[in-house]
C-alpha cells in the first residue's frame, strides 16, 4: 500500500524477513565488487509523485503507478518482466521493483545513441493519460547495485552539490502540450578499491526529450522534444546512452551525495528552541511544584492529629477521591495498553536508527523494523492494560485482555482496507490485493495477539498497583472548575508545546511520509522525541495539580487527555499541510490523505496520551505518600 501504511501491516513480518535475510546488509558490510565487463543490472521501481514548483512547490498526488502499467508503453525486457524480492517494508510503501531491458556493462561506454525500443500505437487514451502524470511531476525510480538514480542539484543557499532521488516523467514547464522524456543520458560513477575491482557510488540521469520520427542517430540534443497527441496514435522511441567517470568517493560514503541537508540550521534552530522549552518548563513546574507541594506537605504533617477537629484544605481534601475508579476504566487501559505498545515500538526503532542498522540502501528497512517491534511488543501492552485495569479496579480482565489485542488493529485494519479500496480504483501499483491483507490480518492475530494475551496474563498475576491512601465510600462533591481547567481547554494549552517543540521535525517527516523524500536526521529525531516525551509528562502533572488543587479529583481521563492534547495541533497542522504543500485534485488522493493524517493523529494520541497519563499516576502517588492521612 502507500508510503504511511508500513507500520500499520504488523502480522506478515516475521514470516517475510526471514524470507528476505539475503537482502538486508549493515552500511559498509556488503560492498559488491564489478570487474570490466560485468553486467550491470539495472532495476525500475513504481512512478511516484514529486514536490514541484521553482517557488511554491505541491505535491499533486498520491498515487504510486506500476512502471509497467500497459498504459505508459515503456520498453519491457526480452527475457520478460521479473519482480525483485523486497523487505516487508519496501513492498507495503509501495516499491515494486523489476529488472530492465537496458544493457550496462561496467567501465564500457555506449558512444553512440542506443536504442531501447520503440513502441507504435500510441493511442490517444494512453496519451492523455501519460501527460496527466506529466503535469502531476510524476518521477522515474531506478535502482542501481542499490543506489537510487538521481539528478545533480545545487543548493542555493550553501553552493553544494547533491543527487536529488528520482527524476522527471516529463516536462510541462513552458507548453501547454507537455513534453515525453524519451532519452536518458546515464552517468554511473565508480571507484577502485583494488586493482581490477570496482565499485559504484554514484548513478545519474539526465533525461531529454527528442521527437521519435526526426533521424537523430547520435542523440544530440538538436531536434525538437516529443509531444504525445491527445487526438491520433503516437510513435515513441527511447534511446539511452551510458558513461562512467571515475569517483575519489569511497563506497562506505557513497549515500552521503543523497542525503543531503537543505539548511542544517533549521534542525539545529528547532532542537534548541526545544531543549529551551523543555527547559524552561521543567524549572517552572519544579520551582511551583517543589514550593507548594512541600509547603503543604509540611502544614499537612504538622498537623496535631490527637485533635478534634481537623480542617483539609487543597489538594489534601480529595485525598478520599483520587484514588476512586473513574469511568470507563476499560476504555482508558485498553488504550493505554496500546500506547505503550506504540511507544516501546518508537523507541526501539530509533536505537537501531542511531546505531546505524537501518540503512537508506536496505529500502523499506524502517518499516519493517516497527513492524517486527510492534509485533512482539504485543505482550507490553497487555501487560500494561491488565495492571492499569487491575488497580483501578477492574474484575472482568479476560475481556480487557481481549480489547487490548483486537480494537485498535480492527480499527486501524478498516481504515486501510478502505485505503485500499482508493487505491484499487485509482489503479496504483501500492494497493495491495485482498488475499495478502487477510493473510496479514490472520497472521496480526496469530503472532500480537497470544503474545498480548501473555502480557495481560503476566499482569493479572502481579496485581493492581498500591495505593497509598484508602477511597471513600460516597463520593465527594466537585466544585465548578475554572475554564482554563476543563477537559478541551488542557488539551489545548498543554499539547501546543510539545507540538512547538516538535514541529519542525514533523515538517520532514510528513515530507518523507508524502512527498517520497529519504528521511535520514534520526539524531535529530531521535532528540525531539525525548524532548517531546519529557514535556508532555511535565505539563501534564502541572495541569494535574492545578486540577486537583481546584478539588477536580477525577485526574485519569483529564491525564491522558492533557497528555494527548498535541494530536490536536498536529491535525491542525496536517491540514496546514494539505493546503500550502499539496494541490490534490483526484478523490482517491484527498481519501489517501486524510486517512493517513487520521492514523497519524491516532497514533500520536496514543503515544503522548499515555505518556501524560503514566507520568500522572506517578506524581499522584508520590504526592498522596508524602502526607500523613488519618
Amino acid at each position: 500500500m502507500g508510503r504511511p501504511t508500513g507500520i500499520l501491516y504488523s502480522g506478515l513480518a516475521i514470516l517475510l524477513v526471514l524470507s528476505t535475510v539475503d537482502a538486508f546488509y549493515l552500511p559498509g558490510a556488503a560492498p559488491h565488487s564489478y570487474e570490466n565487463g560485468d553486467q550491470v543490472n539495472l532495476f525500475v521501481n513504481a512512478l511516484t509523485p514529486m514536490l514541484s514548483g521553482k517557488n511554491d512547490p505541491k505535491l499533486k498526488s498520491l498515487i504510486n503507478y506500476d512502471y509497467y502499467n500497459p498504459r505508459f508503453h515503456f520498453c519491457e525486457p526480452t527475457e520478460g518482466i521479473q519482480s525483485q524480492p523486497e523487505s516487508l517494508g519496501s513492498i507495503l510503501f509501495g516499491d515494486r521493483i523489476f529488472n530492465s531491458p537496458y544493457d550496462i556493462k561496467m567501465l564500457q561506454d555506449n558512444g553512440t545513441c542506443k536504442t531501447l525500443c520503440t513502441q507504435p500505437d500510441i493511442t490517444p487514451e494512453d496519451a492523455k493519460f501519460i501527460n496527466d502524470r506529466i503535469r502531476e511531476d510524476y518521477a522515474f525510480n531506478w535502482l542501481v547495485d542499490g543506489l537510487p538514480a538521481a539528478e545533480s542539484k545545487k543548493d542555493q543557499k550553501t553552493g553544494d552539490l547533491f543527487f536529488d532521488m528520482g527524476f522527471n516523467l516529463g516536462n510541462d514547464d513552458n507548453e501547454e502540450t507537455p513534453f515525453l522524456y524519451n532519452h536518458y543520458e546515464v552517468v554511473l560513477r565508480y571507484h577502485q578499491p583494488s586493482a581490477g575491482q570496482y565499485r559504484i557510488v554514484g548513478v545519474l540521469v539526465w533525461p531529454y526529450s527528442q521527437d521519435s520520427e526526426a533521424s537523430n542517430p547520435t542523440c544530440e540534443h538538436t531536434v525538437r522534444p516529443q509531444a504525445l497527441s491527445e487526438a491520433r496514435n503516437n510513435t515513441v522511441r527511447y534511446t539511452y546512452r551510458v558513461t562512467w567517470e571515475e569517483s575519489d568517493t569511497p563506497w562506505a560514503t557513497r549515500w552521503d551525495n543523497y542525503l543531503h541537508i537543505f539548511d542544517p540550521r533549521i534542525h539545529w534552530f528547532s532542537l534548541i528552541n526545544s531543549l529551551v522549552i523543555v527547559l524552561f518548563l521543567c524549572v517552572m513546574v519544579s520551582m511551583i511544584l517543589w514550593r507548594n507541594v512541600t509547603r503543604d506537605i509540611s502544614r499537612y504533617n504538622a498537623i496535631d492529629l490527637s485533635e478534634d477537629v481537623q480542617e483539609d484544605w487543597g489538594w489534601k481534601l480529595v485525598h478520599g477521591e483520587v484514588f476512586r475508579t473513574p469511568q470507563y476504566p476499560m476504555i482508558l487501559s485498553v488504550m493505554t495498553g496500546n500506547g505503550a505498545q506504540l511507544c516501546a515500538m518508537v523507541s526501539v526503532t530509533l536505537v537501531f536508527a542511531l546505531l546505524g542498522f537501518l540503512s537508506p540502501s536496505n529500502r523499506g528497512s524502517l518499516a519493517t523494523v516497527m513492524m517486527v517491534c510492534w509485533t512482539l511488543f504485543g505482550g507490553i501492552g497487555g501487560y500494561y492494560s491488565s495492571r492499569i485495569y487491575a488497580s483501578m479496579g477492574g474484575l472482568d480482565r479476560r475481556k480487557n485482555a481481549f480489547m487490548t489485542a483486537t480494537v485498535l488493529p480492527t480499527l486501524v485494519f478498516i481504515v486501510i482496507f478502505t485505503l485500499n479500496f482508493f487505491l484499487l480504483i485509482a489503479g496504483s501499483s501500492g494497493a495491495v490485493p485482498f488475499s495478502t491483507m487477510l493473510l496479514i490480518v490472520v497472521l496480526w492475530f496469530g503472532i500480537s495477539a497470544p503474545l498480548s494475551a501473555v502480557g495481560s496474563y503476566i499482569g493479572s498475576r502481579q496485581g493492581g498497583v498500591s495505593h497509598p491512601v484508602r477511597v471513600n465510600q460516597i463520593p465527594r462533591q466537585i466544585p465548578p472548575a475554572p475554564k482554563y481547567l476543563r477537559p478541551w481547554a488542557t488539551m489545548l494549552l498543554a499539547g501546543i508545546l510539545p507540538f512547538g517543540a516538535a514541529f519542525v521535525e514533523l515538517y520532514f517527516v510528513m515530507s518523507s511520509l508524502f512527498a517520497s523524500r529519504a528521511y535520514y536526521a534520526f539524531g535529530f529525531l531521535a532528540l525531539t522525541a525525548g524532548v517531546v516525551s519529557l514535556t508532555t509528562g511535565t505539563v501534564t502533572i502541572l495541569f494535574m495539580y492545578f486540577n486537583l488543587c481546584a478539588e477536580e479529583y477525577r485526574w485519569h481521563w483529564r491525564a491522558f487527555l492533557t497528555g494527548g492534547g498535541s494530536a490536536i495541533w498536529v491535525l491542525a497542522y496536517g491540514l496546514f499541510y494539505w493546503a500550502s504543500r499539496l494541490s490534490l485534485d483526484s478523490l482517491s488522493s484527498v481519501a489517501l490523505y486524510l486517512g493517513y493524517l487520521f492514523l497519524l493523529v491516532l497514533m500520536d494520541f496514543l503515544v503522548t496520551g499515555t505518556i501524560g497519563f503514566l507520568a500522572s499516576y506517578w506524581a499522584v502517588r508520590r504526592l498522596y505518600k508524602a502526607i500523613r492521612v488519618d
